[in-house]
This record gives structure tokens, C-alpha cells and sequence, in this order.
């Protein structure tokens, strides 16, 4: 099974929703788990992870995690080209690195040059910046690319994207 996640803030709370499919190709997916979390600390420049890293391993309890092969984030997993760690990279130690984690980020990191590869789907001239940890950069490449949709963000990424907006 693959998992991802994404968080969407207001009011103080966290919504965090997890999807989990089981094909890169899937167009659909398997199950939807969600969690809303109060009292989430502020959004502290340079650690996005302190604030968001609660509320994945917190949903991540809802999950047998035997059987997940890989998690997706919505975010990086290394923040620049000396490797600091992102949300990806502590959520994979916090796995005690035995799950690899993909990030799939909307936006580009200036410092990060070596170790996320710009993605470009559908007509999209805007990139998705992907990185990885437990998983070879260019693995991760291909997997996020073949996964479905004709458009820059895939079907189930959308869906999860979607998803954690919903009131």
C-alpha cells in the first residue's frame, strides 16, 4: 500500500488526510482517513516539520504500518543540497527508516539543486519538485510521473488535495 498526506490549517486546527492506493497508475483510491487536530503550534520559519510532522504520525496510528511500501508528502524531504532534513526526512526517521518517503512539492527550494529534479506533467509549464530518502531520487521521478492524470498534479494527489480543504 502507498500513502499520502497532506495538512490544511485554519482556526487553529489541523486537518491532516491520509489516502492510500495501491498502484502508481491507480486513478482511484483506495481509502481516505482523516484527523483533525486543535491547539496546532505556529508555522516556525525554517521547521515547517514541528508543525506538521504531529499531525502525519499521528494519523499514521490509524494505519497497519506493516503494510506500507512508501509514503508521499506534500512537501520535500531534503530542504537543500547538504541534505538538511524536511517533513520527508523526519518523517522517515521517525519511521525508523524503514519506510521510504517521497516528497512531491509545489514550489521550488532555491537551495535545493542536487536533491529534488524538477517534474513537469501534462501542459504544465510550473514543475513539481520531487526528493526522496529511502528510495533513489530518479526511482521516485518516474513513479510521481507515471502516476495518472493529464494534468500537473495527479488524480490522487487532487483528490488529497481536495480532500483536506473539505470543511
Amino acid at each position: 500500500m502507498i500513502l499520502a498526506f497532506d495538512t490544511y490549517y485554519y482556526n487553529n486546527k489541523a486537518k491532516t488526510v491520509g489516502v492510500s492506493f495501491n498502484s502508481w497508475l491507480d486513478d482511484t483510491v483506495f481509502e481516505i482517513k482523516e484527523e483533525i487536530i486543535e491547539d496546532v503550534p505556529d508555522y516556525e520559519p525554517g521547521a515547517f516539520y514541528k508543525r506538521e510532522l504531529p499531525c502525519i504520525l499521528s494519523l499514521l496510528k490509524q494505519y497497519n504500518l506493516e503494510d506500507v511500501e512508501l509514503v508521499i508528502v506534500d512537501s520535500y524531504v531534503l530542504l537543500d543540497d547538504d541534505g538538511k532534513l524536511g517533513l520527508g526526512g523526519h518523517l522517515y526517521n521517525s519511521l525508523d527508516k524503514k519506510i521510504p518517503i517521497v516528497g512531491v512539492a509545489k514550489s521550488s527550494f532555491h537551495l535545493n539543486k542536487t536533491n529534488s529534479k524538477p517534474l513537469l506533467r501534462g501542459d504544465s509549464i510550473k514543475p513539481l519538485y520531487i526528493s526522496a530518502i529511502g528510495i533513489n531520487l530518479d526511482e521516485a521521478y518516474e513513479l510521481v510521473k507515471s502516476m495518472h492524470g493529464n494534468y500537473r498534479i495527479p488524480t490522487l494527489l487532487q483528490i488529497l488535495d481536495t480532500k483536506t480543504k473539505e470543511k
